[in-house]
């Protein structure tokens, strides 16, 4: 089979650009970034130690094109470093790494207790249950690019109609097992990137982990917040503007960055282009 030139170049250059990246961090985060306005909601991250290149490039983009929040809050999940922690903090002065978990609900059996407490996605899960606190909140994973066009995120999180925005998976990605028929799987939602301006009701999700009798995947957590959000009622953002697509994974051109989008979020197959955008765009 002939080999795919444009794509390995894509995933060297990004695997390079990633490696200069992550030892210029103490030169990067020092370097101010021009902030063109404030936005009147807290963001959210959840991350550990070996994303901090990405994590670090994520907020610095957030800062540059939608603004500055009232607070940018990284939950660590236990792997920082106390240089990366520093290092995420010098950012700006919005920017602060939470160590403590939030609070958990009430009431919880105990299986579930040890599965927000305990599990990679469910301390993540654990923090999207307690959001959001005081005023509109947006989560969003470190690998998600901003773009130009996140200035809209101001006006959007002064939205009023709806409990919550979701950013539309490019493929139905849930635990199966969490599943009753084809008609759940409708709309999937990726958790990486919400706009919450209430507190949801979880009983759903909640309701399908107690009955869970299983060891949690990669998508468990994913599946107990699609279920959730659908039943609140919640609405997926426009997904020309907030993107999730595989669909340029394996060609060396980024076929969605452009100025008038708001995000990308470059999960783990087309990661590499994460990079390589940053690297088109200038180290930021």
């Amino acid at each position: 089979m002939k080999p795919n030139v444009p794509y390995r170049s894509a995933l060297l250059e990004g695997k390079i650009t990633r490696d200069l990246y992550r030892a210029a961090l103490p030169l990067i985060v020092r370097r101010q970034v021009r902030v063109p306005r404030a936005v009147s909601l807290n963001v959210f991250a959840y991350s550990g130690e070996n994303s901090l290149p990405e994590q670090v490039a994520s907020i610095r983009s957030f800062l540059a094109y939608a603004g500055r929040p009232k607070q940018f809050t990284v939950l660590s999940d236990g792997s920082h470093t106390p240089k990366g922690i520093a290092l995420l903090e010098k950012i700006d002065g919005c920017v602060r790494v939470q160590q403590t978990a939030p609070p958990l609900p009430s009431g919880l059996p105990e299986k579930v207790v040890s599965f927000l407490k305990n599990h990679f996605t469910g301390k993540q899960l654990a923090l999207i249950m307690s959001l959001p606190s005081n005023g509109p909140a947006l989560y969003t994973d470190a690998d998600v690019l901003f773009f130009p066009g996140a200035h809209e995120l101001a006006a959007l999180s002064q939205t009023q109609s709806v409990p919550a925005f979701y950013q539309a998976d490019s493929q139905v990605s849930v635990d199966e097992r969490l599943i009753r028929g084809e008609a759940e799987k409708k709309n999937p939602a990726n958790m990486g990137f919400l706009l919450l301006f209430q507190k949801l009701d979880w009983t759903i999700g909640l309701e399908r982990l107690r009955a869970f009798d299983g060891v949690p995947n990669f998508f468990t957590t994913q599946t107990v917040t699609h279920l959730s959000l659908h039943a609140n009622g919640a609405r997926p953002f426009d997904p020309s503007k907030v993107v999730l697509k595989l669909d340029d994974q394996t060609v060396y051109q980024d076929r969605y960055a452009k100025p008038s989008l708001v995000m990308r979020h470059y999960v783990n197959p087309v990661r590499h282009k994460f990079w390589t955008t940053l690297a088109h765009r200038g180290f930021r």
